[in-house]
């Protein structure tokens, strides 16, 4: 029986190494964190390492996108591809030699093995044994081919990879930080490739030289790895090297509960939700919870108090459910936080069209009102360009009609009182007194005409940002569609 067993007079060393095969996932930013904060609590070091042996899906610059989009979020790092540190290089086809060094050792022990089948021997293979209803796994011939054999092959330069043996009947138990004692039986494990036929190492073996020669001593990372731990531990075991300790963290599920989070249901990188608006911070106090709780009723926590707070106690063993309507709660909580200063810099960034005088006219207005800063440009179209309605909107009041010819007054009596912005809410408010008019049915007859909609932001507030001048031409607009309407 195989055990896991570390030492816990260690350093507490963790990392994340992403994948620059694409944009990085709000889940693996999930990890990021639990990551940090560890290292952080514990005074230890957190470091990130890139594992690109994956050169077929490999994506130019994704690299410096991944740990920018990190910084982003207001993460930092001990050692790193671009910071360096005592274990550098990080980024492991840099790292190629020292790869070799260890499968030369695996070979001359016995414990890997050269395999020189085709792909297409490979495949058929793979087909019989479906076709008896047995576990696709590789059948173990070349393990068998003398050294004779071997050599010759070599001398010939026939392609191969190299495969771990895996010893038979064995049970692997190990114990995880979130779920507990896990168990494998060797016998339900393949002889895992190790060196790919290109030379470059697989994930399963390079992430083990890593995490050993980089003293890594806590894992975080996602459930679907479970079944890859056995594979890991033997190789730790092989070369005689202690095991760190692993938690498999949950999945993220749709915002409906079924399936892992998906595209179907929005987007899921991080750098999406920067995009889309979200505040780091917010989402940062999002994904705290999502797979982790203080032991309290506590929601709010600040990255600091996070990582005062983290224990590997309060991991969570359940799938949580991306709640975006959670999500947009936090952001809505942390955008009121903040000072009518920091909000100008940040509604500045995504109303490229706006002058200053009207973004500092706008924050106080839509502040308490916003979700998200991707809000904004839809909230305030109407200040930049006439919004395209149908003039029927101009008289549909709840279940009801209203007489064109009241609308068309409604709006000629608004005009006059533009003289100037200063008291607009009360001149508006008189004017209806002295008409004596529904106040819903004009408000509602005046937001869609200066706004095009129904459902607006606090459309009088809006105005001067909008101006006099073009507040004038909206309500002609209006009236313009009215009166056509009467001659038709």
């Amino acid at each position: 029986m195989i055990k896991l067993a570390m030492t816990d007079n260690k350093i507490v060393r963790t990392r994340i190494a992403p994948s620059p095969t694409g944009e990085y996932h709000i889940g693996h930013l999930r990890t990021c964190l639990y990551d940090y904060a560890l290292a952080r609590k514990n005074g230890g070091q957190f470091v990130i390492r890139i594992e690109d042996t994956d050169r077929k899906r490999y994506v130019e610059g994704a690299e410096s996108r991944i740990l920018q989009v990190i910084k982003d979020y207001g993460l930092d790092w001990d050692e790193g591809p671009d910071i360096g540190g005592p274990y550098a290089p990080y980024t492991q086809t840099e790292r190629l030699d020292t790869y070799n060094k260890y499968i030369k050792e695996l070979l001359d022990k016995g414990l890997a093995y050269y395999c020189f089948c085709t792909e297409e021997r490979l495949t058929q293979m793979r087909e019989t044994q479906k076709a008896l209803k047995q576990i696709p796994r590789y059948d173990q011939h070349c393990l068998h081919l003398s050294k004779e054999e071997i050599q010759k092959n070599l001398d010939n330069k026939v392609p191969y990879t190299i495969r771990m043996v895996i010893p038979k009947n064995q049970t692997i138990v190990f114990e995880d930080m979130i779920r507990g004692k896990i168990k494998f039986n060797t016998n339900e494990i393949d002889d895992q490739v190790l060196v790919k036929s290109n030379g470059i190492p697989t994930y399963h073996f390079a992430v083990v030289v890593d995490d050993h020669l980089m003293n890594i001593t806590h894992i975080f990372r996602g459930e679907e790895w479970i079944t890859s731990t056995p594979k890991q531990i033997l190789l730790y075991q092989y070369l005689g090297w202690e095991v760190p300790y692993f938690a498999h963290l949950t999945v993220l599920l749709n915002p409906d509960g079924k399936g892992k989070l998906s595209k179907r249901h929005g987007a899921t990188s991080a750098r999406s939700f920067l995009e889309d608006g979200y505040l780091p911070e917010a989402m940062l106090n999002f994904l705290m919870l999502l797979g982790w709780n203080p032991g309290n009723n506590q929601e709010i926590f600040t990255l600091d108090q996070f990582v005062e707070s983290f224990s590997l106690d309060h991991l969570h063993k359940k799938s949580p459910v991306f709640d975006r309507k959670k999500l947009d709660y936090f952001n809505g909580y942390y955008l009121r936080q903040k000072t009518n200063e920091e909000l100008f810099v940040l509604f500045k960034k995504f109303l490229s069209n706006a002058t200053d005088e009207q973004i500092n006219i706008l924050v106080p207005v839509l502040k308490e009102r916003i979700v998200k800063l991707s809000d904004l440009p839809i909230q305030t179209k109407f200040l930049f360009e006439n919004v395209e309605y149908d003039k029927s909107l101009l008289l549909e009041y709840k279940d009801q009609i209203l007489d064109s010819k009241l609308v068309i007054e409604m709006l000629e009596k608004t005009k006059s009182i533009f003289s100037d912005f200063t008291n607009l809410q009360e001149k508006l408010s008189n004017l209806i007194k002295e008409n004596n008019w529904n106040t819903g049915e004009y408000f509602m007859v005046f937001r869609v005409a200066i706004c095009g909609s129904k459902f607006t932001p606090p459309v009088v507030d809006c105005l001067p940002a909008l101006g006099k001048d073009k507040t004038l031409q909206k309500l002609d607009i209006a009236i313009s569609k009215l009166n056509n309407k009467l001659l038709n």
